[in-house]
């Protein structure tokens, strides 16, 4: 089973993370952004919008770092990573949900700015980062974990642009609840870290 990877992305981070949390074997496919390589005939041929993670299981080809999630925590991590109850389910799915938008449109978007010159509005970005992390923080001081009350996909989802913030100058050291909830998923057995992660 294949990964295609870039080691800065947070959203290619989350990937590994579950993987590794979940004791799950990838093979890892570098692609070098600085030759546009994501832009490639090869790259684009399994996901056409040039973009990574890709995850290759056999012939079943998935891009976008949630659903791969879902296929690896479904196919391979067991109902403990993803519930098979649909109310369950769909704890976790708001989570994946906020990461793909709240997130990658807060903390993500800011980071990108500053580390590696996106033309995108920092204003904004810091904004909407304050606001979903002031609503994380709420809900994290009357929960440990995001969802159905243990570690799931949801988790592994939300974390990487969220310890990542600092690099888009974002400060999470007003927000307790949410470093705890940091050091709980650093406690965990098989966390790895990416640069970046302090």
């Amino acid at each position: 089973m294949k990964l295609y990877d870039l080691e800065v992305s947070g959203n290619c981070y989350k990937v590994r993370l579950f993987a590794a949390l979940a004791q799950i074997e990838l093979q890892l496919v570098p692609v070098d952004f600085s030759r546009n390589e994501h832009k490639s005939a090869a790259i684009c041929s399994l996901n056409p919008w040039g973009q990574v993670p890709i995850l290759q299981d056999d012939n079943l080809v998935l891009r976008d770092a949630q659903a791969i999630l879902v296929y690896l925590a479904g196919r391979y991590g067991g109902e403990a990573w993803w519930p098979g109850e649909a109310h369950l389910q769909g704890q976790v799915m708001q989570w994946l949900s906020v990461a793909a938008s709240e997130i990658q449109h807060g903390p993500n978007a800011a980071r990108l700015v500053k580390k590696f010159g996106a033309q995108l509005d920092m204003q904004q970005a810091q904004a909407r980062s304050e606001h979903i992390l002031g609503l994380m923080d709420k809900h994290l001081a009357e929960q440990s974990w995001l969802a159905v009350g243990r570690p799931t996909i949801a988790d592994c989802a939300v974390f990487p642009y969220v310890v990542l913030a600092w690099e888009g100058e974002v400060d999470i050291s007003p927000y307790q609840h949410i470093q705890a909830w940091i050091t709980r998923i650093k406690a965990l057995p098989g966390f790895i870290g990416m640069p970046g992660v302090r």
